[in-house]
């Protein structure tokens, strides 16, 4: 079978091919699991740079990695339209360059180098990713319309995420431990290891997954189109992108995932410095606490099963709330301190995790049928703008929340290379898990409580876009059927199903 053919040849959706699919995120959630918990501790404590440089650097990076996704989403959406986009397909192209180019991951961990030597090789890690990510982001919605395959693929890809979550924490742990805790070369042996891992992962998803098919509307598309010059492409991608806010429950869907991943992602950047500094406990015991993320394996099995039956709301509040519970006990064990700490720190981190994964798990399983929303009122397929802008607001906003933690740090006399801190400092890292982590989540809380998008609605929406599909009349929607489908578009039924929508 040539490389077109297989690309655009649909197959049934097995669990084999979902956890192939699902091998990027091993990449996708290792490798800034790694950034998170070690990359501002190596830069402070091993490559001479202060909280401030460190933070600096992983924030600007972000910043241009948002704005990379960006352009990503548009191109992905439109690569058909090329030769190479043809033969390679509009997203397969993307994994089969990004695969071997995942060994620049090893650069970022050399010690000796300077403020602009990280910045720039953490800059291409960054936008290496995003070219894989957010085309490989859209394969579910482009494989299959069915909800429990789509969820198949998703919750596969949450227990390999899981899996590649526990490597990420529990390797470095193991790699540190042997080769010696003030060892920077343990940190560059690391990033060697997974960047191999990452390479391969990415291209076993290339060969087992396919796409929608180039069909002829799309090439009449292209025939009619006017080519815009540099300045209207630009403007139109940035309508196109603020656009996908009008769609209400991908409104609702980005505030829960912004918030909450940020507030993950926050807990994953001052655990060290809060086991380190706070507790007493050496950095191989904090990376061994963050490595119970192992339960997420088993995790993400349930949450699919209640991603069917209970819906994502269920799946949020819970997981947010197990999460609150166990901030408020790492609290007490650090005032307490009690003499079996190691015992108390396994039992909560354990618990902490359950809700991680499952914080983690819920958002992605619910994107893949986000761009049918999309598709309902626009006629669209634009799978790739929606990937695109959750990976810009995400990764502008952990851009501002990395750098505040660095400037917070700084503010409240944290001192990089030393690893006992003055109390001022320790109270500072504890205010940061606490508040940092509770109040960002608190606030996905809030709106994980209103949302209506799961099976049930979801059918009913699919149900009617077929039904329009096939020539059937607006004046002919039932009171049930109308009312999911503004629920969930935000646009009035009279207004949707029209090309009009998406100019």
């Amino acid at each position: 079978m040539n490389k077109q053919k297989r690309i655009y040849t649909p197959k049934k959706v097995t669990l084999g091919r979902s956890l192939a699919y699902g091998l990027t995120d091993v990449m996708g959630g290792g490798a800034f699991t790694i950034i998170g918990a070690f990359l501002l501790f190596f830069f402070t404590t091993f490559a001479g740079l202060t909280a401030v440089e460190g933070a600096s650097i992983i924030g600007i990076a972000r910043i241009v990695d948002a704005i990379t996704s960006l352009v990503m989403g548009s191109l992905t959406d439109n690569f058909y339209k090329t030769k190479v986009g043809k033969r390679f397909g509009r997203r397969h192209f993307w994994l089969l360059i990004g695969s071997p180019l995942m060994l620049e991951y090893v650069l970022m961990w050399i010690t000796g180098m300077n403020f602009w030597y990280y910045l720039i090789v953490y800059l291409l890690f960054e936008i290496i990713a995003a070219s894989v990510l957010i085309p490989w982001e859209t394969l579910p919605t482009e494989m299959t319309t069915d909800y429990e395959a789509r969820t198949k693929m998703s919750t596969c890809r949450m227990f390999i995420s899981a899996t590649g979550t526990f490597l990420a924490t529990f390797v470095p742990g193991q790699i540190i431990k042997i080769m010696g805790e003030n060892n920077a070369y343990a940190y560059f042996v690391n990033a060697l290891v997974f960047a191999i891992i990452f390479a391969l992962c990415i291209m076993a998803a290339n060969l087992a997954t396919w796409e929608r098919e180039i069909t002829p509307e799309m090439e009449a598309e292209l025939a009619k189109k006017p080519k815009l010059g540099i300045r209207k492409t630009l403007l139109k991608q940035i309508k196109d992108y603020l656009y996908t806010f009008k769609i209400k429950s991908f409104r609702k869907h980005i505030l829960i995932y912004l918030f909450s991943f940020t507030g993950k992602d926050v807990f994953n950047t001052i655990f060290v410095y809060f086991g380190v500094s706070c507790l007493g406990i050496t950095a191989t015991n904090s990376a061994n606490i963050l490595s119970l993320s192992v339960i997420g394996i088993f995790v993400s099995i349930f949450a699919g099963f209640l991603m069917i039956k209970r819906g994502p709301r269920f799946l949020f509040i819970s997981g947010y709330s197990i999460m609150f519970a166990m901030l408020a006990c790492f609290y007490v064990i650090y005032k307490v301190k009690p003499d079996n700490i190691m015992f108390w720190l396994i039992i909560v981190g354990l618990v902490y995790q359950i809700g991680r994964a499952t914080l983690e798990f819920t958002p992605w399983n619910v994107f893949p049928f986000i761009p049918d929303l999309d598709e309902i009122v626009t006629k669209q397929h634009r799978e790739g703008i929606y990937a695109a802008v959750m990976t810009f607001v995400r990764k502008s906003t952990v851009a501002v929340a990395t750098f505040v933690v660095g400037l917070v740090l700084e503010a409240g006399g944290y001192k990089e290379g030393q690893i006992t801190q003055t109390v001022g400092a320790q109270n500072t890292i504890v205010s940061i898990l606490l508040f940092g982590t509770g109040g960002l989540v608190l606030v996905a809380f809030c709106v994980a409580l209103t949302f209506k998008l799961n099976k049930e609605t979801h059918d009913i929406l699919v149900e009617e876009m077929n039904r329009l599909k096939k020539g059937g009349s607006k004046a002919d929607v039932t009171p049930r059927v109308k009312s999911v489908v503004e629920e969930l578009t935000g646009y009035k039924y009279e207004d949707i199903w029209d090309e009009r929508n998406a100019e």
